[in-house]
């Protein structure tokens, strides 16, 4: 098996899981079940960026492999739309998402663009496993990523 087909299948089956528990504890509407899927996709994202932050900061020993299976797994985890997560009714309390997104949409959908577009940057880099280069593309990754926190998120 493939690593990409293995991350897709391992974030296919965790979302399909999520859904299953979600419709389970009372069939949330479209909208609470597309804040969910969202949610989730974030949740990965977090988990490949802390786990390489950690090594780019020298927080934890460089690991090439598995350096290299993070940015990978982030990059095709941005692979998938998450865009379909932010459906035009799917503002309110309990979402972190500010208004700006929908009122913003094309800038937002043009810097999950750049995160993909970073992401895929960041998991070539990281294949040849030289940590001063991948340095520079993961902070470029990073800051990417935190652009739409500082500009859409609560």
């Amino acid at each position: 098996m493939t690593d990409k087909l293995r991350a897709i299948l391992t974030l296919g089956g965790a979302l399909m899981v999520g859904a299953a528990a979600m419709q389970a504890q009372g069939g949330e509407s479209p909208t609470e079940r597309a804040i969910e899927y969202r949610r989730g996709m974030m949740e990965v994202f977090s988990w490949n960026l802390s786990a390489m932050g950690d090594v780019v900061k020298g927080e934890a020993p460089y690991d090439k492999a598995a350096f290299a299976r993070h940015a990978r797994d982030l990059a095709h985890a941005t692979e998938l739309d998450l865009l379909k997560g932010f459906p035009e009714d799917s503002v309110n309390d309990e979402s972190d998402a500010k208004d700006e997104i929908w009122l913003q949409w094309k800038e937002f959908a043009a810097k999950f663009r750049k995160l993909q577009e970073e992401s895929a940057k960041l998991a070539k880099v990281s294949a040849a496993g030289n940590l001063e280069k991948i340095k520079p593309q993961f902070k470029e990754t990073a800051e990417t990523c935190k652009a739409c926190h500082k500009d859409y998120r609560k």
